[in-house]
């Protein structure tokens, strides 16, 4: 019997859809919070590193964040996890900048860094690749549309591992 390991789901895989959930509920405690403080939810992250569980959270601001917003995000946001979500088990909370290799993740980032470099990781391959570098075209109904060397690339957003702007 031949299958087409595009179509087989690993663990790995599995891993990484239930830590975007995770992050997405994150998200979703996160926003109000940030919008109250005058801040822009960026990004959050979810993972396994070497340390243990990592719950990253990005936010911005006009001029920039200051290590007092960052503070006053983390005190407030680790309160509302707490008893939203008590079966998280544990982890780490950091909360910072995006800096300069700004990650994107909402839809309409895509669209506001359209012209900019960027590089776009999959879940699964698409066209046999994984990795994906070049300039953003915007974002249409089918994905992502990346100027790549050998033409434009089309990813749809479900199938998007991690994707940040590139210096």
């Amino acid at each position: 019997m031949v299958t087409d390991r595009d179509d087989i789901p690993s663990v790995k895989e599995d891993t990484l859809q239930r830590d975007k959930k995770v992050a997405a509920k994150v998200g979703a405690l996160a926003e109000p919070l940030c919008r109250d403080e005058g801040l822009e939810l960026v990004y959050v992250q979810y993972r396994r590193e070497s340390s243990g569980r990592i719950l990253r959270v990005f936010i911005d601001k006009s001029g920039g964040v200051s290590l007092e917003d960052c503070t006053r995000v983390s005190r407030q946001l680790s309160d509302i996890l707490d008893v939203n979500l008590e079966d998280l088990g544990p982890y780490n909370l950091e909360v910072s900048s995006p800096g300069a290799d700004r990650p994107l993740g909402k839809p309409e980032d895509f669209e506001r860094f359209k012209g900019q470099a960027a590089r776009i990781r999959t879940l699964q391959p698409i066209g046999g690749r994984k990795n994906f570098k070049g300039i953003l075209n915007g974002i249409t109904a089918d994905g992502v549309c990346l100027a790549c060397e050998h033409g434009e690339a089309v990813i749809p957003l479900e199938k998007i591992s991690i994707a940040r702007l590139v210096n």
